[in-house]
């Protein structure tokens, strides 16, 4: 797990600028927090979400566009700090899975 700070916000926005999507903070509302603006690289999200949300939902957007990121395209700063989220990713689905096996067993 990483730490939710504006720095990590900054890194996440950068992400979706190399790969051609605008992030802007607008007010709306929104069922999930944010929007894609269709047929546009556009995420919209909640302004009146802290620092925390507004990464959650951009971690949550990054996940339904990762077959659109090329990481060859992408600074090799941006792209160790995406490979981190990918790994994290990974291991929070593993933990989910381990969470469920156990789950089954009980019952």
């Amino acid at each position: 797990m990483f730490k939710y700070t504006k720095t990590t916000l900054q890194k996440l926005e950068t992400i979706f600028e190399e790969i051609g999507y605008k992030v802007r903070y607008e007010k709306g509302s929104f069922q999930s927090g944010y929007c894609m603006v269709e047929n546009r690289k556009i995420a919209v999200i909640n302004r009146f979400f802290d620092v925390e949300a507004r990464i959650n939902v951009l971690l949550e957007i990054l996940g339904t566009v990762e077959e659109e990121i090329d990481i060859e395209s992408l600074t090799e700063k941006t792209a160790e700090f995406y490979d981190k989220i990918l790994k994290m990713n990974a291991e929070e689905e593993k933990d989910k899975e381990v969470a469920s096996e156990e789950v089954e067993e009980t019952k």
